[in-house]
């Protein structure tokens, strides 16, 4: 876990919890396309931050003010319309999970999380596009 570079502390906490759990990850290893333009040009697309292959299951973590999350939730509904598999963590979910297990870090991470970078932009723009 040490040389991934997260993109949030929160997915840092996240990925601590799963790698302290034999929980195998991967983190951000596929961008779904969702919707071109009618010249093929990718309109928008979705990268979960985590890939749980024993599960085969996707999710996706946001701290952020209810726009994003919003928006993070509309990309997560259009994925599994495309056979996706995938959850999202909220705020509220990644708070209740730092306080039951007491995980100090992740909660102050939850609770002060920053306003929305421009990552998800140039995610999609450095990704490999393709349905998975």
């Amino acid at each position: 876990m040490s040389s991934t570079r997260f993109a949030h502390p929160v997915e840092r906490g996240i990925a601590r919890i799963f790698d302290e759990h034999g929980i195998e990850r991967q983190y951000e290893p596929h961008t779904f396309v969702l919707e071109r333009l009618s010249d093929g040009t990718v309109h928008e697309a979705f990268t979960p931050d985590f890939f749980l292959p024993d599960l085969g299951l996707y999710v996706e973590s946001t701290v952020m003010r209810q726009a994003v999350a919003t928006r993070k939730r509309r990309k997560a509904r259009k994925a599994q319309k495309l056979g996706v598999n995938v959850e999202v963590l909220f705020r509220a979910d990644i708070e209740r999970l730092a306080s039951h297990w007491r995980l100090r870090r992740l909660e102050h991470a939850a609770r002060g999380a920053p306003a929305e970078s421009a990552r998800g932009s140039e995610r999609a723009r450095h990704a490999c596009l393709s349905n998975c």
